[in-house]
């Protein structure tokens, strides 16, 4: 899969982190990777084969790589949040320093982008098929009143 190096930049400003001195290219990139998404032509990222007895996922050649970005922001504000979890309110000197609100902030932040997420779409496949004639019409139909004699 390909992520572009944009993708990597909107996903650091979106963690407020400019450099690399926390989380590399690499890192970012992994968590891109986590959440593809169907592309604007709706063709999903992978598909299963199911000719052996374990599926197997086969990547799509099709696919324009499209991503979530929204989704990988919030799971690195997550482990920013933990990362900082530990922090305690302290007073000295007569000044009160309340570091625990970073870890709510950094939860705010995690919650935020995740509710910007996408949804993601699924293929429905109606059964059983319709009948391309009405001549082929089922002879029963669901969910009508039964006639009574």
């Amino acid at each position: 899969m390909t992520v572009s190096a944009d993708m990597i930049t909107s996903v650091r400003r979106m963690v407020n982190e400019p450099t690399d001195e926390t989380y590399t290219d690499d890192i970012i990139e992994a968590a891109i990777e986590k959440y593809p998404l169907m592309d604007e032509l709706g063709i999903d990222p992978y598909y299963w084969t199911t000719t052996n007895t374990t599926p197997v996922k086969t990547f799509n050649t099709n696919w324009i790589p499209t991503y979530n970005l929204n989704y990988a922001a919030a799971d690195l504000w997550e482990e920013k949040a933990a990362a900082i979890s530990g922090m305690f309110d302290f007073s000295a000197d007569g000044g009160t320093y309340s570091r625990s609100q970073l870890h709510g902030h950094a939860m705010q932040m995690a919650k935020f982008y995740r509710s910007r997420g996408s949804v993601k779409n699924i293929k429905l496949i109606k059964k059983p098929d319709e009948p391309d004639e009405l001549s082929n019409r089922p002879s029963w139909i669901a969910n009508l009143p039964e006639v009574r004699d």
